[in-house]
Order: C-alpha cells, then structure tokens, then sequence
C-alpha cells in the first residue's frame, strides 16, 4: 500500500448505525440460533443427513454471533483505542478472522446442504415415469447419493471444521507476533487493521475464490432443477404426492437467494477494495473501507436468517418449534373445566 500514512476517519454511520445493527443482529441472531441449537439437542436426531447439515450451521452461527459485540464496540469506539490495547488485539487478531471463518463455514455448509436437498429429487425419480438419461444417473449414483448419507455428512462437517481451523489458528498467531510499527500505527481503527497483514490478504482472496466456487455450484443446481422439472412434467404428470419437487427447487431457491443478497455483493467488492486500496487518496481510503465495513455487516446478517431457513428446510424443527410454544401457551392457559368447577 503506497500512502500508509493516511489517517482514516470513521464517519457517523460507521460510528453509529453499525454498532446498532451488530446489536440487533446479536440479540435476534443469537437467540434464533441458541433455539435451534437447543431444539436440535434436545427434540430432533441428529443421525438424519440434513439435521448435521443444520446443526453445524448453527454453530458457525453462534460463533459469528459472539464476535458481533466486540465488533459493535470497536466501530463505536476503536477509533479511540490505543493499538496495543486488549480490545484491539481480540478484534483485529481472534474476532474478525474468527467470524470470517465461520462464515466460509455456513456457506460450504448451506451449498452441501443444497446438493443433498437435490439429491433426494434425484431419488425420488425412483417414483416417477420418467427414466433419466445415463449421465443423470452415473452423477447421482457416484457423487450426489453420497451427500444424503448421514456418516458422509458427518465427515464433511468434520472435515471443513479441520480445514478452516489449519487456516485460522496460524494466521492468528502470525500476525499477533508480526505486529506494525506503532511509530505509523498508533490507533486501533487504522488502515492496517483494515487493509490486514498479507497473509489476512492472501487468505481473503482464497476465500473469496471459495465462495465463487460454492456460488456458481448452487446455481447450477438450480438450473438444473428448473430444467429437470420441465424434463419430468413433459413426460408424466406431477401429482400431489409429488410435492416434494416444488419444496425442493423452493429451499435451493432460498439458499441461492441468500449467497445473492448477502453475500456476492461482498466478494464482488473485495478484490475491487485491494486493488483501489493502492491509491494515494485518502478520501477515497476512507469511502472504500466504510463501504467494506458495511458490506461485511450484510454477509454476517446472515447468520441471523438461517433460524428461518430451519423452518423453511426442515418440517421435523418447525413442528418441534411450534409444539414448545404450545406447550408453552399451555402453562399459562386455565383449564376450562377447572375453570368452570370455580
């Protein structure tokens, strides 16, 4: 970065309206997750492909939501906050690396759980008239049935789980010890904290490489599921027992929904911000950092979504949910007959 002398000034909404949004996300998010993480321990087994799926999607929620106050904190305040503060070093070296690797952890696991959702589609041709082509069940057979099964899934969450740890932790420890000259940075919101070490850099750009992948696998799915259907209903009739094809191009159509609304704008953005960011302009350093601040607030929004895509994806977790606030209305509710006995 050419001009790291350019002091950046957090404007009113930075300062304002974002520690009010990651407060309202933490208090809805945070209870929305810790329900379904209660829901799914207690009333719901987890050896069912999708439960794994979703239960691992409410951890790497919970996590994203931990690290939202210490977020809203540092954009209400971290321009105040010495470097070498604590509140600085867990934002800047364990929050946000943390809630960023939580997040690449629901968007691999929201795409496996869109291949498993068009998976049991493809199962359900067992059902119908129509004999898909070789190629269709050569794909299903050697790689989409694996991804309904419950120790497969079980491996995959594991795995991605290992992966972004291998990753994290040493990034973690590199840039806690490779610290910048406190004779440039002597503010917490600095450039340095928002530009990121280069390994931060690096591994934002693989990320985003990532995300890009998962993206255009979801949206092939629902190509392909918009085109199947047509497939089908041109040779038999989809009746009532078939609604299934409907719930399921639905969930895929939610899922691809999200990763458009909040999450493509920012990794569209995030290789445009390093490669304006070689600017000597410190005006434009500060619009492009807000913008990134903002655009990272709507990806982390997310995590406050997928208690209703629960309801939506899983009919076992919306009738459980339905019968503890039942049973809960129940409690609080006389009974007639005792009350007409008084």
């Amino acid at each position: 970065m050419k001009n790291s002398t350019c002091l950046l000034q957090p404007s009113l909404a930075s300062t304002v309206a974002l520690p009010i949004i990651y407060s309202f996300l933490f208090t809805t998010g945070g209870f929305g997750n810790i329900l379904s993480g209660w829901i799914f321990s207690k009333h719901i087994s987890t050896k069912r492909t999708q439960n794994i799926y979703l239960t691992n999607l409410v951890i790497a929620n919970l996590f994203v939501s931990i690290m939202m106050p210490f977020l809203a904190a540092y954009f209400a305040d971290g321009y105040q906050w010495e470097y070498d503060s604590v509140l600085c070093k867990i934002v800047n070296y364990f929050g946000t690396l943390v809630m960023q690797s939580s997040m690449y952890v629901s968007i691999t696991i929201l795409c496996w759980t869109a291949v498993s959702q068009y998976a049991t589609l493809m199962k359900n041709n067992e059902h119908t008239q129509y004999s898909p082509s070789v190629n269709e069940n050569f794909f299903y057979k050697c790689l989409l049935e694996k991804f309904r099964q419950p120790k497969f899934a079980k491996y995959l969450c594991i795995s991605i789980w290992i992966i972004v740890l291998s990753i994290t932790v040493p990034v973690i420890v590199y840039d806690f010890h490779v610290q910048p000259d406190h004779e440039q940075v002597d503010r917490c919101y600095h450039w340095k904290a928002e530009y990121g070490e280069r390994t931060s850099k690096t591994t934002v750009l693989i990320a985003t490489a990532w995300f890009f992948l998962f993206f255009i696998t979801v949206l092939f799915l629902y190509y392909s599921l918009v085109n199947h259907l047509s497939k089908i209903q041109k040779n038999t009739c989809i009746g009532k027992k078939h609604l299934i094809y409907n719930t399921v191009k639905r969930n895929i159509f939610v899922i691809l929904l999200i990763f458009t609304v909040c999450f493509l704008p920012y990794h569209i953005f995030r290789p445009v911000f390093y490669a304006l960011l070689l600017s000597e302009d410190c005006q434009m350093m500060n619009y492009l950092v807000e913008a990134k601040n903002f655009l990272t607030c709507l990806a982390a929004a997310k995590s406050s979504l997928d208690p209703v895509i629960n309801l939506l994806l899983d009919k076992t977790f919306k009738k459980r949910l339905y019968n503890c606030f039942r049973k809960s209305d129940h409690k609080h509710t006389p009974n007639i007959e005792e009350t007409t006995q008084m």
